[in-house]
């Protein structure tokens, strides 16, 4: 009966232990003291419009009926109308024609365009670039998995998963795959640990358009895909006979 009462302590302790282990592996950004004594040199440098971009770009005056030919709006309304950014990175203008505007923040665009038209207007336009199907996706252990269109231009990981709904239990915070397409249309993957706080000096913390956020799925996720309802009524008889033995053990002690 002692070996018995000693094998159930063992087992007691050893689940709370992995407990305590597991519950290190929940909270979000741990050591912030590392962070806030880091000297943080990561530079925000703007979002870069790539191919497959489609960008709404107006252009204004003091004169507006002078800025009217380079708006061109959609027929029946007044929706400007929008750029289709090529595989080579380029769209096609209203009267300035072809300009090569991928790699290029949208203020860089702005400048490039007044710069064009300095030759057509006496005074200095106003430019604004937008970049209308900026859209991010979140996949895997999340609650609220989808694609979601962000109207700011301007989102980082964490926004990422709060407007996914936050991760499951069964996310693992330490593996969270961020799949992002480049310039060259070659596609990188990197791993986030949402546990250090250092994660938000990454270059990667700011996401970019296109980008694809996975949350892999822990173990205990990936056990219970292959149990079927055999396994779980094993589980069941199990737990009834771990009882069995726990009243046993009160009845003769």
């Amino acid at each position: 009966m002692r070996r018995l009462t000693g094998w159930i302590l063992y087992l007691s302790l050893t689940l709370m232990f992995a407990s305590c282990q597991s519950s290190r592996k929940v909270p979000y950004l741990q050591d912030t003291d590392l962070v806030n004594e880091t000297e943080q040199s990561v530079r925000q440098t703007g979002v870069k419009v790539m191919p497959k971009d489609l960008l709404t770009i107006a252009v204004s005056c003091s004169t507006p009926e002078l800025a009217a030919p380079f708006n061109l709006v959609n027929s029946g309304t007044d929706a400007p109308q929008q750029h289709l950014v090529d595989n080579q990175g380029n769209i096609n203008f209203p009267v300035l024609g072809e300009i090569h505007v991928g790699g290029l923040t949208k203020l860089e665009i702005e400048n490039l365009i007044i710069d064009k038209l300095k030759v057509y207007l006496k005074e200095a336009p106003l430019v604004t670039v937008r970049i209308v199907n900026y859209r991010i996706s979140v996949l895997g252990e999340v609650n609220g998995p989808g694609s979601f269109v962000v109207s700011n231009e301007k989102i980082n990981l964490l926004e990422a998963l709060a407007m996914a709904g936050d991760l499951t239990i069964y996310g693992m915070r330490d593996n969270v795959k961020l799949i992002r397409t480049g310039q060259d249309n070659k596609q990188e993957i990197i791993t986030l640990d949402l546990n250090k706080a250092e994660t938000v000096l990454s270059p990667y913390y700011q996401l970019q358009q296109n980008d694809i956020i996975y949350v892999t799925p822990n173990k205990t996720k990936a056990k219970n895909s292959d149990i079927g309802a055999g396994t779980g009524l094993w589980f069941s008889g199990i737990s009834i006979l771990m009882s069995i033995t726990n009243l046993l053990i009160n009845i003769l002690r």
